[in-house]
């Protein structure tokens, strides 16, 4: 009965527009009051524990790097490579916008700085040149989603620390999904840009791509630096996000001089507001997590999804549905610190590998950003292109098409993200 009442409570407190962590924290707070089982300290005592993780400490610096790159113009540069890259394709715009999310995912791991940041660049080059502004927008979210996939990601980061998994065999996890997301949206685009005839945006020229390349060169290493340094073992990943935040300001103030003391001052705090944001819902989650596995919900689940079926596949393709639907209404970081207690002891009796499982939970949470009511990147890309949330939904549906594709090919065939981990680390 208790148990009913603390899932119908976070429900209710989502529905009626309460932050996820107040939610969380409130459920399981009234939880813990009627119980009476254990001291009402054990709230704030486990809200600590969850956020008590140095692995976390990446989370902030991170965060920093991306609202870094995004004020000191490093994305523009990023998105002008790009362009002289790929930008004679048909529908090039479109490529190009694919291409730049490729380029910054390695350097945020964040879908919503990646939406945020390249999204009102790319989204204005497109009006610009007649694209259709919900096409625009619809490939712009869905390219966004590769950010947290391709490494570094955070939401791997979060999920690494549930799962007592490793951050760096989870980044080299991410990295072949990561590119077949871009080939199978590119493929989209492709057709799209048959069908409603759209143009090549430029002519290939070797001259253009040089000078482009030359220009944006130092901002280009920036994921040389971070996912080569984690996956050649010169740093954990926390390390390579305080030398992204170094090498970012280094470029700022030194090299570009386009980020003035006042814009470091307030992409700060930004990071504060995000950060604080974020580890305040794992804490949530983590006591909500916490009820969960004492109150044995965790092995109860796992008997019930075993007495469907043991087979690996059956059980991950239920899974997969069940995650599709949770991402629709429940955040992704308050998603992971929930549910990876529920369904990792699932999945590691029927013999699937954490690192695996690590993949397929974040790029189907990626894809709940896509999906209403809660679509926090069709939030973001609704006001930067200023155009009805609504719109934003329909413009998107079509590519949830290659992203869902992926996730089944990832799902079935564990060697597209177990390949470079079992290379590198076993």
């Amino acid at each position: 009965m208790l148990l009913t009442l603390l899932f119908v409570l976070l429900l209710g407190m989502i529905l009626l527009g309460f932050p996820v962590a107040v939610a969380l924290i409130g459920s399981s707070a009234v939880y813990i009051l009627l119980s009476g089982r254990v001291p009402d300290v054990v709230v704030m005592h486990r809200v600590i524990n969850g956020v008590d993780s140095f692995p976390l400490l990446a989370i902030p610096f991170f965060i920093l790097a991306g609202n870094l790159m995004n004020t000191a113009g490093i994305t523009e540069r990023i998105f002008e490579f790009a362009k002289a890259l790929v930008g004679w394709m048909r529908g090039g715009l479109a490529h190009v916008n694919i291409g730049a999310s490729v380029i910054f995912a390695g350097m945020s791991g964040a879908a919503v700085a990646d939406a945020g940041g390249l999204g009102s660049i790319e989204i204005k080059a497109m009006r610009d040149a007649k694209y259709d502004p919900g096409f625009a927008v619809g490939v712009t979210a869905a390219s966004s989603t590769i950010g947290p996939i391709i490494p570094p990601s955070l939401p791997m980061v979060i999920y690494g620390v549930m799962a007592g998994a490793s951050i760096g065999q989870l980044f080299a996890a991410g990295f072949i999904p990561g590119l077949l997301m871009a080939l199978a949206l590119m493929v989209m685009v492709f057709i799209y840009a048959r069908i409603r005839n759209y143009p090549r945006d430029q002519a290939f020229r070797i001259s253009v791509l040089g000078q482009s390349f030359a220009r944006a060169f130092l901002s280009l290493l920036t994921p040389v630096i971070i996912v080569g340094g984690i996956l050649f073992g010169l740093f954990t990943p926390t390390e390579a996000a305080i030398a992204a935040c170094f090498w970012a300001l280094f470029l700022g103030l030194v090299i570009y001089r386009t980020l003035t003391w006042r814009r470091f001052l307030r992409v700060s705090f930004d990071t504060i507001e995000t950060t604080a944001v974020v580890l305040f819902i794992v804490g949530g989650a983590s006591i909500f997590a916490w009820i969960l596995t004492s109150t044995r919900v965790t092995e109860q689940f796992a008997a019930l999804i075993l007495t469907i079926s043991d087979n690996p596949i059956i059980v991950l393709l239920l899974i997969n549905l069940i995650l599709l639907v949770v991402g629709c209404f429940l955040e992704t970081v308050a998603a992971i610190t929930i549910l990876v207690p529920v369904l990792l002891p699932v999945v590691v009796k029927v013999g699937v590998d954490p690192v695996h499982f690590g993949v397929i939970m974040v790029l189907n949470l990626m894809i709940g950003l896509l999906t209403p009511p809660i679509g926090m990147v069709l939030y973001v890309l609704s006001r930067v292109a200023k155009l009805p949330f609504e719109r934003c939904v329909v413009a998107t549906a079509p590519f949830l098409v290659p992203l869902v594709t992926v996730l089944l090919l990832v799902t079935l065939i564990p060697g597209l993200s177990m390949w470079l981990p079992t290379l590198i680390y076993r």
